[in-house]
């Protein structure tokens, strides 16, 4: 994998609380030509940050100021000198080495480039979790006219100039639902790109599903009727 003529600068993004167990497994997967990564913790209690710093010496520490998924986001995104920011997952479900084909569509003219586990076929997911995504993007389709198959991805890449343009109010896992809705309201170009979740690898999730999912879908509903 070689990066792209002409590409500028890249950030890979990774968000962390408490996934020592995990980081492992991806984080030396990750392509020696990208030009910036960076770590987001959000005051892990295990040795995420010290595995991290053994496994890619070059890595960015930053301590979020906040709590929540979308705060690290944000603050990650803030402190990153790449003009294009590729977000992977903490828990290994994402895999590095599909980051070019999210890089590309960026140098194409897109500026938002959004992972799908349901471009490929079903996804290895409980059909619970599989029902949840159909009914959060169905939500979204229908109230905020977007075409997405999967709402809740985190595999993401954009430029950073064109995430700048959303204002952003959440700041826990549901920053990325409202995300998806104002990348449709404020006009930018959006594409899917199949992605394979391969699952957690280790540790444990941070968010209970029911309750996420109704926050998710709350957060939908408010942010496509928001002027």
């Amino acid at each position: 994998m070689k990066k792209p003529e002409n590409c500028p600068p890249v950030t890979v993004l990774i968000c962390t609380l408490n996934e020592e167990e995990s980081i492992p497994h991806f984080i030396a997967k990750i392509p020696e030509w990208i030009d910036e990564i960076i770590l987001v913790d959000g005051h892990s209690s295990d040795g995420t940050v010290e595995v991290a710093r053994k496994l890619c010496p070059r890595i960015k520490i930053f301590y979020q100021p906040g709590q929540g998924k979308g705060d690290a986001i944000k603050y990650g995104v803030k402190n990153s000198a790449g003009e294009i920011i590729v977000t992977l997952d903490a828990d290994g479900a994402t895999n590095p080495d599909e980051i070019l084909d999210f890089i590309n569509p960026l140098l194409n003219g897109y500026d938002f480039a959004k992972g799908s586990r349901f471009l490929k076929g079903r996804p290895k997911m409980p059909l619970r979790r599989q029902f949840g995504n159909w009914v959060l993007a169905t939500a979204s389709n229908i109230l905020a006219g977007t075409r997405y198959t999967d709402v809740c991805s985190g595999y993401n890449a954009f430029w950073k100039k064109a995430f700048q343009k959303l204002p952003l109010r959440s700041n826990g896992f549901n920053m990325e639902q409202e995300m998806n809705v104002k990348i449709k309201k404020v006009g930018l170009k959006v594409i899917e790109i199949a992605c394979i979740d391969r699952g957690r690898i280790g540790g444990t999730s941070k968010t209970k599903e029911v309750q996420q999912g109704l926050i998710d879908l709350f957060t939908i509903i408010r942010e496509s009727f928001r002027a």
